[in-house]
């Protein structure tokens, strides 16, 4: 007993010794192994408990731990300094050189003005409403009074979504074609599936499942098989508002188009209507506005948005009365909103994602 209690020190101290003299973390790994490890001096010791007389084992095991307890202690502390020499710099540093900052990133300019949009909306009342970009025929067309015939329904106009079997609705005469123009009898519904071309279709979605008062905004991408060009491009972002109470007349709606669009453009902007035809309003209105922005461009008046009182067949589509309430729509392009403000004379340098472009916002 007491020559093994003897091996005890000696061997720690040489452990301890070992350890400390590592200078790097390789080195330190050696140490471990030589004496921790499965075949190590220290594992060699504690192999021996085992031959010791029962009474012995207690004394001689209390021993063993509390320097294994310590060799695992100055590893530990030996590994913590011998890691963070490693990530030091392993040159000089000059402390009073100029720091390397990290440039920040900014927020897309289209979205810088949706959330304009939608900051000057929420002051008075509106909230922010969403829904699918993937829609059907009803609630993007058949619910907002759109005839079957209308040109916004044309397959040229509007991206609809091809079936399983590779088949596409024809909107016209309700035919279905293939890939290789041989017609076919209809099947039966569902109706076809398409990208929305306007957020209108949420603000059914929101009067299908909210009674009124309702006044809601709704920002968002939708599509239409457009040219990318100058002013145009297959993808790009509207947003929509619709009010509905009792009594709601056109002197609400022009009330609240000035003040969100001075908002937007400035306090000396000025706003007309004239009359136009939308299948979901009546009347319906195209709006105009004036201001030094549009002056600048060399015009007077500039287009900027449709509206008008939502139309009576919408209501009862929603299971509102028509007789109990009114309400009025209008909609804009955020991408026609940042060109005129920025100055912006093509669309497409909003999705270039050219880094030159976008830092100047």
């Amino acid at each position: 007993m007491a020559g093994f209690l003897d091996q005890i020190e000696p061997v720690k101290q040489s452990a301890l010794a070992e350890l400390q003299a590592a200078t790097d973390l390789a080195a330190l790994e050696q140490a471990r192994v030589n004496h921790l490890g499965s075949n190590g001096k220290f594992t060699a010791l504690m192999k021996q408990l085992g031959a010791l007389a029962k009474e012995e084992k207690p004394a001689a095991g209390k021993a063993v731990n509390s320097a294994k307890v310590a060799l695992e202690a100055a590893l530990a502390q030996r590994r913590a300094e011998l890691e963070l020499k490693a990530a030091l710099p392993q040159e000089p540093t000059d402390f009073t050189l100029p720091g390397r900052r990290r440039a920040l990133g900014k927020l897309h300019p289209l979205t810088q003005v949706t959330e304009d949009i939608v900051r000057s909306f929420r002051k008075i009342g509106f909230v922010v409403a969403d829904g699918p970009e993937v829609e059907d025929e009803y609630h993007c067309f058949d619910a907002l009074n759109t005839p079957a015939d209308h040109p916004a329904r044309d397959m040229q106009d509007t991206f609809y979504l091809r079936n399983a079997e590779g088949r596409m609705q024809n909107e016209e005469t309700g035919d279905r074609t293939t890939e290789h123009g041989v017609q076919t009898a209809p099947p039966a519904p569902p109706a076809s599936t398409l990208l929305r071309t306007h957020t209108s279709s949420v603000q059914i979605r929101v009067m299908a499942k909210q009674p009124p008062p309702v006044r809601i905004i709704v920002p968002g991408r939708v599509y239409r098989r457009d040219n990318a060009d100058a002013t145009h491009n297959p993808t790009f972002h509207q947003v929509e508002g619709l009010y509905v109470d009792r009594n709601v007349t056109v002197g609400d709606l022009k009330g609240t188009v000035e003040f969100v669009f001075k908002e937007l453009m400035g306090e000396e902007t000025r706003i007309r209507f004239r009359p136009h035809y939308f299948s979901y309003t009546e009347p319906s209105f195209e709006i105009d506005f004036s201001s030094a922005l549009t002056r600048k461009m060399g015009k007077e008046w500039l287009e900027i948005a449709g509206c008008g009182m939502v139309h009576p067949q919408v209501f009862e589509n929603v299971g509102y009365d028509p007789e109990v309430w009114t309400g009025w729509a209008f909609g804009f392009g955020i991408e026609r909103i940042a060109m005129i403000r920025y100055g912006i004379t093509d669309i497409r340098l909003f999705y270039e994602n050219d880094v030159r472009f976008l830092k100047q916002f």
